[in-house]
Formats: C-alpha cells, structure tokens, sequence
C-alpha cells in the first residue's frame, strides 16, 4: 500500500510539474511581440548592387572583359566560316586541287578545333571571374544588411523587388548602399596589407 501512496503520489508531482512548465510556456507563446511598421524594412537590393564602389571599381571593367571576349570569339568564328566558305568555292571553281583542298579543310578544321578549345576556357574562366564577383557583392550585401540590423531594430527586411507597393520611409537603401561602400573599403585596405 504504501509503494502504491508513493508511486501514486510521484506521478501526482510530475503531473504538476508538467502542468506548471506548459502553463508557463503557452503564457509565453501567447503573448507574442506584434511586429509594427516601424519593425519592417526594405531595400533595393539592385540599385545597392549597380551603384556601390565594387560594381564601379571592378564590376564594370569585369562586364567589358566579357564583352571584348565575347565578340573576339564571334569575330574568330566568322573568319573562319568565312575562310571555309572561300576554299569551297576555290575547289568548286577547280582553282585547287582535291589533294590541296582536303588538306586546307584539315588545316581549318584543326584550327577551329583549338580556337573551341581555347574559347571554352577562356568561357570557364570568365564565369568563374563572374561568380566570384557575384559572391563578393551578396557577400557585402548580407553583411551590410546584417550590421545595420545588429541591434536587432528590424523583424523583417525584404529585396525590394518583390514589393507591389510600400511607404518610403521603409527604405533603408541607402543606408545600405553607405554600408556596402564602407565594408568594401575596409576590405579593399585589409587586401592590400
């Protein structure tokens, strides 16, 4: 009787014990904090990245790189359909002969062969170039975002490219755009050391 009062007695305690932590608990979840205006925020995470001293400094020079290998591959290209094009029509007119023809074919296709191979890692580099640029503007971008919410004033902030409509004094682009520019620096200054 009495291993029975007391085992009764324990699972009475810990229901009471459980009983009083879920009360707390849901007390707790109950109540949650209620997110104002003042606690939402937003930034245009576009204009941040076109504007700040990375894009200008090494963006810019990297989007001209591009550009200057992109059309240095379609002119390469040309120049050799082009040169294709005027041997086929020397061996239609008979100006060579099959032997010559067969070998100048051979000759461009070689050197097409390596102008491909040679563009594919000019390509690989360039998107790599490219990608590690893209890494280093998201990676300032979050930072930015992060110092500036470091004292925890903000619940929510959005790109905002996905807004439809909002109230400009929620936008702390430029805020963020200050802080991008000013993260770049210090990392600029820590690079050169």
């Amino acid at each position: 009787m009495k291993k029975t009062l007391f085992t009764l007695l324990v699972a009475a305690l810990s229901m009471t014990a459980c009983g009083t932590q879920s009360t707390e608990t849901t007390t707790e979840e109950a109540a949650p904090r209620e997110v104002g205006a003042s606690d939402i925020a937003y930034v245009q995470v576009e204009a941040v990245l076109a504007q700040c001293d990375l894009y200008q400094n090494e963006g810019v020079a990297l989007q001209e790189k591009t550009q200057k290998a992109q059309k240095s591959w379609a002119q390469r290209e040309k120049s050799l359909q082009s040169e294709a094009a005027q041997l086929q029509e020397k061996y239609q007119k008979g100006l060579i002969t099959t032997a010559d023809a067969q070998a100048q074919q051979q000759s461009i296709e070689k050197r097409a062969a390596a102008y491909q191979s040679s563009a594919q890692k000019e390509a690989q580099t360039l998107d790599e170039e490219n990608y590690v640029f893209t890494n280093r503007a998201q990676d300032l971008l979050q930072r930015a975002v992060q110092e500036i919410n470091a004292d925890r004033k903000y619940k929510l902030i959005v790109n905002a490219s996905a807004l439809i409509d909002a109230d400009s004094t929620l936008n702390i682009t430029p805020a963020v755009l200050a802080k991008v520019n000013e993260l770049y620096a210090a990392d600029k200054k820590e690079t050169k050391k």
